[in-house]
């Protein structure tokens, strides 16, 4: 058999043994295996273990390692062994938890080191920002002194009178110059009225100088009123030297009492004069006469009985170069844009008077038309029959259309009354054709309430004005009736040189008499209600009250000579702090702007320019300034209503202050940051922040404000009676912190015009506002581009009460039409803070105060009533608390119950609702805008 023969037969082999071998046996060998096999391994395990430990105690081992034979150690030995032994443990212990405590504070060291890395990269990176920052700022500032030393304009020297400190010297008036014929450039001496004058008014004082005229005295409730309402204009001088105007208060309605009293008689022939209503004698007995009375004004104020009298003190007489104000002029006695067209004196002597006027909607009242008065009889003479023929027949021709208009089919309502009833019992002959009033003030007060237009009738005659057109004018727009008057294209109207009469009343000559219902019905309620509005404006700023009608008086002679008028006040601010005492500076915070994100530059305290239209304002925008805005009485530092440079003189020649975007090439993010751009010179604002007692929310406030680009200043209004702590350390933000005292606390401290105010943006924030600074500078340059509107972040609206229907709701829910934004993080314009505090209602003011609320909703109507436009919202925040702060006042349920009535009391004191809505909100141009990785966006985030 060879091998391989043998190799292959070897398995058949094993397996036929396998097959005959016993089964049994095979379990007892395998029984076997199992009890062996851990026998040897424990065997070789036990060998192994002994022999390491023997190795490990021989080299560890002490001197009582000599002893090898454990068996024949004494006790004493054995327990020095042990103890020995448990001394190493504790000491191996000790060792290993100092080990450990060594590696656990060599890891901390390691985290805090790491941590200091990343602070170390982070403040690397905000370094390297603020570099950036100053290196624009460096840029900003050779750009501002290069202006500096292009402009070198010296300061305007003021302009000297001619006559200064002079009393008036005696003139001997040229026979060429008749009294009739006096303009302001041949009967006024402008010498003694300097631009820089201030326009100061002498008042001759009526108990010594009295102007009367047959016995009879000035009305003691003029005399009396109107030296104490001048007492209040800015422009009253008690020095007759520096005078430019002298006033003379003449007697009231002198004529109506000479009539009245039987002691005026008709003259055979009109154009020979009417009785002299005053002695001229007493006018040239005046100290300051001067010999012709220039620069006098005769100031003629009609206030009693006007259902018998004309109101004419100076019919036919001669005054000199002397001024007249009065109600009633015949035409050829006024002397155009020399005399001046007033009201009679029907109101309270100053104060509130919205409780006096009708709402102004609904649009269309009760009556389409009211008229109700009755002609008063007047004694002809040869000289005016045919005249008054021509005049009756005129009017008994508009009469009669007008009756025949109330009978005609149509659906409109008249009262049309020529005849007063009750009829009048002593009907009184009078020098002047003219419509008496019937009934009571009241009476008419009622039916005027109802009329949508009331019916004036020009007097006739050669009367271009009376003292009873006039009332009722008056009393027209203090219901808020449209003045339709008929016969306007020849009356004289207040104030006609200032007042756009076109925007509030409707004047026909009595030809289109025929055509008065077709125009009446053809106004569209919004015009209508825009006239009504124009009017309540106009009667509350300038015929309502003796104090309105005195200020616009010397308001209209001032802006006729164009000189500017006084300044008006801001608020001193008491420091919080006393002189010896100043508070304690903490270190500058760490700055919550993303540190790769520069929003722009470093600037030193630059504050607005003020007073630069001086000169100009009321020149270029004197309509809109008597017109629309209602307050040419005084001289404000700036305001939102300045004209705006077209874009290409930013270049060319009015460089001066502008900080275009790119230096004029424009640009993306990094471009956007290092310049304001916009369409207006450089500015900064300022941060007004109303606190009361919240100590630590004020400071982590101020401290969040540090590092942001274009504040100017922050001025803490502390409402609060106790004084700041003295230990209360105040963050050092970089700019000057301003603690004003307030006199009281009051909600309406947040608008007070605060002399330390220099900016003409105001941030307005409350002391638990959480703004970033991204957010700010946006609003910012939001603001910019709407400077007459609120411009800020938490948008609120007004809604219709639906279980109301003559009630507004405040609302705050998420909508997606607003017409508010709340004060408490918002954007005006310093000029609202004047208008505030100096011309809205005191009851709004006081409304404030009762309920402790309501301040941001009066200020967005002041706003919308001024300009009629809505606010501006800005990003999608529509809350602004900041977490962890304590609960504010707003969070009580009585806080919204007040603001719904605080609504609802505002528009009844405005006589509308003048917020509007608005649907949109303003985000920066490349939010959301896919551009290239090269370019960044304006901000980040927003």
């Amino acid at each position: 058999m060879t091998a391989y023969e043998a190799l292959s037969s070897a398995p058949l082999s094993l397996c036929n043994w396998f097959k005959h071998l016993k089964i049994y046996k095979i379990i007892g060998i395998i029984l076997l295996l199992l009890i062996l096999v851990p026998l040897i391994t424990h065997y070789y395990l036990l060998s192994v273990e002994s022999d390491g430990a023997i190795r490990d105690n021989y080299r560890s081992r002490s001197q009582l390692d000599a002893y090898e034979d454990f068996s024949s150690l004494r006790a004493s030995d054995l327990k020095l062994r042990i103890d020995e032994m448990l001394r190493i443990k504790s000491t191996v212990s000790v060792e290993l938890r100092e080990l450990e405590s060594r590696r656990q504070k060599l890891q901390s060291d390691i985290g805090i080191y790491n941590q200091k890395i990343d602070e170390l990269k982070q403040d690397l990176m905000r370094q390297q920002t603020e570099l950036e920052r100053l290196k624009i700022s460096v840029e900003q500032a050779q750009v501002a002194q290069r202006e500096a030393v292009q402009r070198n304009t010296p300061e305007l020297a003021l302009p000297i009178a001619l006559f200064p400190s002079k009393i008036p010297p005696i003139y001997k008036r040229p026979v060429a110059i008749t009294s009739q014929g006096c303009r302001m450039h041949s009967c006024f001496d402008h010498s003694r009225c300097s631009l820089s004058s201030g326009f100061p008014v002498y008042l001759y004082d009526p108990d010594e100088h009295s102007v009367v005229g047959n016995g009879y005295e000035i009305d003691g409730f003029l005399k009396t009123t109107i030296k104490q309402t001048l007492g209040y204009n800015a422009h009253l001088t008690q020095d007759p030297k520096n005078a430019c105007v002298y006033l003379v208060l003449v007697g009231e309605a002198l004529l109506e009492n000479e009539i009245k009293n039987n002691r005026y008689t008709i003259p055979n022939d009109i154009d020979s004069g009417y009785q002299s209503s005053i002695n001229l004698t007493s006018l040239r007995k005046l100290p300051y006469w001067g010999g012709d009375g220039r620069n006098h004004v005769l100031i003629n104020l009609a206030r009693r009985d006007l259902s018998s009298g004309s109101g004419n003190a100076f019919r036919e007489q001669d005054t000199a170069r002397a001024i007249i104000i009065q109600s009633s002029y015949s035409e050829l006695q006024f002397r155009p844009g020399f005399d001046v067209v007033v009201p009679p004196i029907l109101g309270p002597p100053g104060g509130d008077v919205w409780q006096e006027c009708a709402s102004i909607v609904p649009a269309r009242r009760k009556l389409l038309l009211s008229f109700q008065g009755e002609m008063r009889p007047v004694r002809p003479t040869n000289a005016t029959n045919k005249i008054l023929d021509d005049e009756e027949q005129l009017d008994e021709f508009i009469v009669d259309h007008l009756k025949e208009m109330t009978k005609g089919t149509t659906q409109d309502n008249f009262l049309l009354q020529f005849e007063c009833v009750p009829a009048t019992e002593h009907k009184t002959i009078v020098p002047i054709r003219d419509w008496s009033l019937c009934g009571t003030d009241s009476s008419r007060k009622q039916v005027l309430r109802e009329s949508t237009f009331a019916l004036l009738l020009a007097p006739g005659g050669k009367e271009a004005s009376s003292t009873l057109l006039q009332a009722r004018l008056y009393e027209a727009l203090r219901s808020g009736a449209i003045p339709v008057i008929l016969g306007g294209d020849q009356v004289l109207l207040p104030y006609a040189e200032t007042i756009d009469w076109r925007r509030i009343a409707i004047l026909l000559p009595k030809g289109r008499i025929t055509e008065l219902h077709f125009l009446l019905r053809a106004v569209p309620d919004s015009d209508l209600l825009s006239m009504r509005r124009q009017g309540r404006m106009i009667w509350e700023r300038y015929l309502s009250s003796v104090q309105a009608t005195v200020d616009t008086i010397i308001a209209s002679l001032r802006d006729r000579l164009a000189i500017p008028p006084r300044p008006i006040q801001s608020v001193v601010a008491q420091n919080v702090f006393n002189s010896t005492f100043s508070p304690l500076k903490s270190d500058p915070p760490i700055q919550d702007v993303e540190p790769e994100e520069s929003l722009g530059p470093i600037e030193p305290p630059y504050p607005s320019p003020a007073f630069r239209r001086n000169y100009t304002a009321l020149l270029i925008q004197s309509r809109e300034a008597w017109n629309d805005f209602g307050d040419p009485f005084s001289l404000y530092p700036f305001d939102p209503f300045s004209p705006v440079l077209p874009s290409d003189a930013k270049f060319l020649g009015s460089h001066m202050g502008f900080r275009p975007i790119g230096k004029g090439s424009g640009g993306a993010g990094k471009e956007f940051s290092e310049a304001l751009g916009g369409n207006y010179p450089r500015e900064q604002f300022t941060i007004v922040m109303l606190t009361y007692e919240r100590e630590q929310v004020l400071m982590d406030s101020l401290g969040r404000l540090y590092g942001l680009p274009y504040l100017h200043k922050v001025v803490v209004v502390w409402n609060s009676p106790k004084p700041p702590l003295e230990d209360l350390r105040w963050p050092d933000i970089g700019v000057e912190v301003s603690v004003v005292r307030a006199s009281r606390n009051s909600l309406n401290n947040r608008f007070i015009p605060f002399d330390v105010i220099e900016t003409e943006a105001i941030l307005s924030v409350d002391d638990d506002a959480h703004l970033r600074h991204d957010e700010i500078l946006f609003g910012f340059r939001v603001w910019r581009e709407h400077r007459d509107r609120v411009v800020g972040f938490p948008g609120r609206f007004h809604a219709w009460d639906l279980n109301d229907n003559n009630a507004w709701n405040y609302n705050s829910n998420y909508s997606c039409e607003l017409s508010m934004v709340l004060t408490g993080a918002a954007f005006f314009h310093k000029y609202y803070t004047y208008l505030y505090t100096y011309s809205l209602p005191q009851a709004i003011r006081d409304k404030v105060d009762e309920y402790m609320n309501c301040e941001d909703i009066a200020m967005n109507f002041l706003v919308s009533h001024i300009t009629r436009k809505p606010p501006v919202k800005v990003t999608s925040r529509w809350t602004f608390r900041c977490p962890g702060c304590p609960v504010s006042l707003s969070e009580d349920d009585t806080h919204f119950q007040e603001r719904h009535k605080c609504i609802n009391f505002f528009a009844q004191v405005f006589g509308y609702m003048p917020l509007l809505n608005t649907q949109y909100r303003a985000d920066s141009i490349l939010f959301k805008t896919r551009i290239p990785h090269d370019k960044q966006k304006c901000f980040k985030y927003i």
